[in-house]
């Protein structure tokens, strides 16, 4: 009777096996594996060499903007001043030598003493370093200046931030001098809300709204403010955690369309059209990047041209990251390390380890272990197939209902892959269509062939192409986007292919196969009423995805102006030409300058975009609708650069809506604030490592952006790529049940309102010498 330590029901269990034994009449024969010992010492030492590398990154982000090496200078410097007769310590050297226990003579004490003081000195001028940081990084008053007429105000805060910003940041190096998210007063949220909701109400319900806006500020507003404001003293942020669970894990709703985004591949080109050659480079190139995250050797997220550093907490979760499904709230788990991935083909599920003797393999193994699972033939388990639907209907918990262990094993992959039989891409005699049906297909797919729950899920299809479908409530697009350029760059640019398409490099064919899971599904109710719900709503969807190539930011900044603020307007003009009337519009900003930074909104409908467009579409004099265009970029740029600064509205109003909810007490001005549909839900997907692409001499080589569905039942979602000087990508949802939106004649309005724009302001127009509207172009998170 052979009896192994673990059950493994598959015919490589004896590589994954540390030993075996026999039970005979002899007694027992014991047989080591020592291919398996030797993994699991050569596992330990990567795992010790981790912690190792975690407890030195530590110590130097703990006591950045200084070096520890700067310890020894004023150990050194401190001790010199002994032998000068000197006492810079003025009497506490020899204060804490009265203290220490005579042991080793009064000379010995006194080195003891000078190097604790040494000690304290050091770490009290970190303290005042990163104190004076922290004031410096408060300022803000820059980003309200015109662009090339920098104050001699900000010209000195610069020079000081780069003396206090220290050398050679690590990524979480400026986490402890970040500041803390203010807390507007509730007179300015309230002053500027009204101001939002303007040219939405007529004078009825503008006074209505203002009545209960003003009963509100006077009442109970300052009650809520007084929790927000203890809140802020004690809490890292004031937003960021009742925001991941409010709108975020508290939700019952699919996440699937309503919550998760995608990110598309290259537009024009496809590296190898080998579908395991491509998995093999970029599932690498996921590791390398995840080996930098974890040295943190990737530079901090810096605001172009100024240097100012943005918080980088929500790094810490784009690996080895799940949301679990709770009865009444989920939970976001994250684990320090994961070996593996988990991989979707045709109905079946594997655990795919990519680490093989303490090291990583390379993508041409990658490509063969993908490739065997291509080439497995074996059915899919009874509910296997499309159990992953139950991560795309509505929030129920169901690990009671499916196979522990193979369930841990998903969620704790370091992340998810699909292995699809589809081909995507722009492609066929309908390119256009085409680029629609691959953005249907990374949002949702086939409702069970992703797995939503994961930190983010990727995508291979049949003839190459890529894509990477993510979950939302642990991070925001620019940092899942910041992983996702990375990766494209180095499969393409450093890892790249051999002639005949695949990965470079030999392969040791002597790799444990990828272990097949095993499932214990005893009903499919659950799974086909997921199913069900998920199939509804995907089906819905309408997608458009276009590149607008007319023209680009390089045109809009001869105009200038703000190439955000352009298309915005330009988004104005358009839903107002389909149906006649303005609406609430959401545009994404980060709030990142400060500590735990997520989001905030830019209300992007304003009195001054209104009256521009009433104007143009009045027939005004083009010199009239010049000014008011100027003027209502001027306000956009403005309430960006509020958003931007913690002086945006809806965070604020949010918060104290959640106070009122744990206080019982019932606010008809918030009530009605927070259920106010946001018809038009836009983004922009900026891209962040520019270095990392040519796109003047390889054009082709650009990722066609990402995208998101409809916020709103009755509204669109729309997510743009502004790309090099002459590129603008668009993603347009809606939703088919919905009569009044239709996300193609959306398109064609967005189209028609760029060029209209353009030659409104267009460079041979006279317009009074000014100079450009806005700072740095500073991009906003999804």
């Amino acid at each position: 009777m052979v009896v192994s330590s673990c059950e493994v029901n598959m015919a490589e269990a004896h590589q994954a096996v540390a030993f075996q034994f026999t039970v005979t009449p002899d007694g027992i024969d014991l047989q080591l594996s020592h291919q398996a010992l030797t993994e699991i010492y050569l596992s330990g030492v990567r795992s010790w060499k981790k912690r190792i590398i975690r407890l030195k990154n530590s110590v130097i982000t703990g006591v950045y903007p200084a070096s520890p090496s700067s310890w020894l200078f004023v150990v050194i410097a401190i001790l010199a001043t002994m032998y000068t007769r000197s006492d810079p310590s003025m009497g506490l050297i020899a204060k804490i030598q009265e203290h220490l226990p005579s042991v080793g003579g009064l000379h010995c004490q006194a080195v003891v003493s000078a190097v604790l003081f040494s000690t304290m000195l050091w770490l009290l001028l970190i303290f005042t370093m990163r104190l004076c940081l922290k004031q410096l990084l408060s300022y803000h008053r820059w980003m309200f200046e015109q662009h090339g007429k920098m104050s001699t105000t900000t010209k000195v805060w610069v020079a000081l931030v780069r003396i206090f910003s220290g050398r050679k940041p690590l990524l979480y190096s400026y986490q402890g001098s970040l500041p803390n998210l203010p807390v507007p007063t509730v007179k300015d949220t309230v002053k500027r809300y009204l101001d939002s909701v303007r040219p939405l109400m007529d004078d009825t319900e503008y006074e209505r709204m203002t009545k209960l806006a003003a009963e509100f500020e006077s009442n109970l507003g300052n009650r809520l403010q007084w929790y927000l404001k203890l809140k802020a003293l004690w809490a890292a942020n004031y937003v960021s955690d009742w925001w991941e669970e409010y709108v975020y894990l508290r939700g019952r709703s699919p996440i699937m369309v309503n919550s998760n985004y995608y990110g598309m591949d290259f537009l024009y080109v496809t590296p190898t059209p080998i579908q395991a050659a491509r998995a093999g480079n970029s599932i690498h190139a996921f590791f390398l990047y995840r080996r930098k995250l974890n040295r943190e050797e990737i530079k901090p997220s810096r605001i172009p041209g100024i240097a100012i550093p943005l918080c980088a907490a929500q790094c810490e979760r784009i690996f080895n990251t799940t949301r679990i499904p709770g009865e009444e709230t989920d939970t976001v788990h994250h684990w320090q390390d994961s070996d593996y991935v988990a991989v979707y083909h045709r109905g079946r599920y594997f655990r795919l380890k990519v680490y093989q003797a303490g090291r990583l393999l390379s993508p041409r193994e990658i490509e063969f272990q993908i490739q065997r699972i291509l080439d497995d033939s074996s059915p899919p388990s009874k509910g296997e197939a499309k159990l992953g639907a139950l991560t795309a209907g509505d929030r129920s918990y169901f690990s009671s209902g499916v196979n522990k262990r193979s369930l841990d094993c998903i969620e704790r992959a370091a992340f998810f892959v699909t292995l699809d039989d589809d081909e995507q891409g722009m492609m066929g005699d309908d390119p256009a269509s085409s680029l629609d049906h691959y953005a249907k297909s990374l949002l949702h797919g086939k409702c069970y062939d992703r797995w939503f729950d994961k930190s983010f899920s990727v995508v291979y299809y049949k003839n190459g192409k890529n894509g990477i479908n993510a979950e939302h409530s642990w991070a925001d697009a620019p940092v899942l986007a910041h992983l996702w350029e990375y990766t494209l760059a180095t499969d393409s640019f450093q890892l790249g292919y051999n002639a005949e398409g695949h990965c470079k490099g030999d392969v040791d064919s002597s790799l444990p196969r990828p272990q097949k899971l095993n499932w214990e599904i005893p009903s499919e109710e659950q799974i086909s009423q997921s199913l069900a719900v998920a199939q509804a709503l995907a089906d819905d969807v309408d997608f458009h995805v276009f590149s607008f190539r007319d023209f680009g930011k390089g045109k809009v900044k001869k105009c200038r102006v703000s190439p955000d603020a352009f298309v915005q307007m330009a988004l104005q003009l358009a839903y107002y030409r389909e149906r006649r009337t303005f609406c609430l519009t959401y545009e994404a900003s980060m709030t990142r300058l400060f500590r735990e930074g997520r989001t905030e909104t830019v209300r992007s409908c304003t009195n001054e975009s209104s009256a521009f467009v009433r104007a143009l579409e009045g027939g005004e004099a083009a010199d009239v609708c010049r000014r008011l265009f100027r003027a209502a970029s001027e306000k956009h740029q403005q309430l960006y650069r509020m958003a931007m600064t913690g002086g945006g509205i809806d965070r604020h109003l949010f918060c104290l809506y959640v106070v009122s909810k744990y206080l019982g007490v019932e606010s008809p001005f918030l009530k009605e604030v927070l259920s106010e549909p946001w018809r038009l839900s836009t983004s922009q997907t900026p891209v962040q490592q520019v270095e990392l692409f040519d796109m003047v001499n390889h054009p082709e080589y650009i990722s066609c952006g990402g995208g998101f569905g409809p916020v709103a039942d009755d509204g669109y979602g729309v997510s743009y790529c502004i790309l090099g000087d002459n590129m603008i990508n668009f993603h347009i949802s809606c939703k088919h049940s919905c009569p009044d939106t239709d996300a193609h004649k959306f398109g064609d309005q967005i189209r028609k309102a760029l060029h209209d724009l353009i030659q409104l302001l267009g460079p041979n127009q006279k317009e009074p010498s000014k100079p450009e509207e806005s700072r740095p172009e500073v991009k906003k998170d999804q």
